[in-house]
């Protein structure tokens, strides 16, 4: 395992969304490009395309959005400039992460949880802000194999939108990989992770990109 990895597993609790990304990156799953800053000068030279998103990025905030700590859709430089300073004068003590905007997919959830009977546990479903609304969500203990992943998907309700609802394109196999791969993280961290959380995964016809994600470690 890589050795910032295992440095972020000596931690406790809620991870920062920076250091999730890392983790997830080194367990080769995609997700978003993205810079860690804190002061503007670090917005010199930031190596992402606009649009962007700005978040508060602090493992004290699990729920950023609650706290209006986070600003999407940032189309150019003066913008990022100015919500900076506004970030700032909220969150004065925090970084902040520039997060490269990605093109809205169908959107899943994926995650890992605690079962006070059965232990960890891997979850799948139709993500994004609905999540809690329909509880569309299938369940398995970890670690699951291919055959397993491909059943959660088949136990969505909302599974259409992976097979071309309404000429929509997106990957189901692609999700079944994912459950796949996060299943491995669950047991090769197994006694590690309290909680974990990816939510949206934006699914396209030939990729997925992890948009946010939260880590409780034990």
């Amino acid at each position: 395992m890589k050795q910032n990895i295992e440095q972020l597993l000596l931690k406790k609790g809620p991870l920062a969304e920076n250091e999730v990304k890392d983790l997830l990156k080194a367990f080769k799953i995609r997700t978003t490009k993205y810079k860690l800053i804190n002061k503007e000068s670090d917005l010199e030279n930031l190596g992402l395309k606009l649009p962007v998103a700005l978040k508060v990025c602090s493992s004290k905030i699990l729920h950023k959005t609650d706290i209006g700590g986070v600003k999407l859709g940032i189309k150019d430089m003066d913008e990022l400039i100015k919500t900076f300073k506004e970030f700032k004068k909220k969150f004065p003590k925090k970084n902040l992460l520039v997060d490269q905007m990605e093109d809205k997919g169908v959107e899943i959830i994926i995650g890992l949880i605690q079962d006070p009977t059965f232990g960890l546990s891997i979850m799948a479903g139709i993500g994004g802000i609905y999540t809690e609304l329909y509880k569309d969500v299938t369940f398995r203990v970890v670690p699951v194999e291919k055959y397993d992943a491909e059943q959660m998907v088949e136990e969505i309700k909302g599974k259409e939108l992976l097979e071309g609802f309404r000429n929509i394109q997106a990957n189901k196999a692609l999700v079944v990989e994912l459950i796949h791969k996060v299943s491995k993280i669950g047991e090769e961290l197994l006694d590690h992770i309290k909680e974990m959380d990816l939510n949206p995964v934006f699914v396209y016809k030939d990729d997925y990109c992890v948009v946010d994600a939260k880590l409780i470690l034990k």
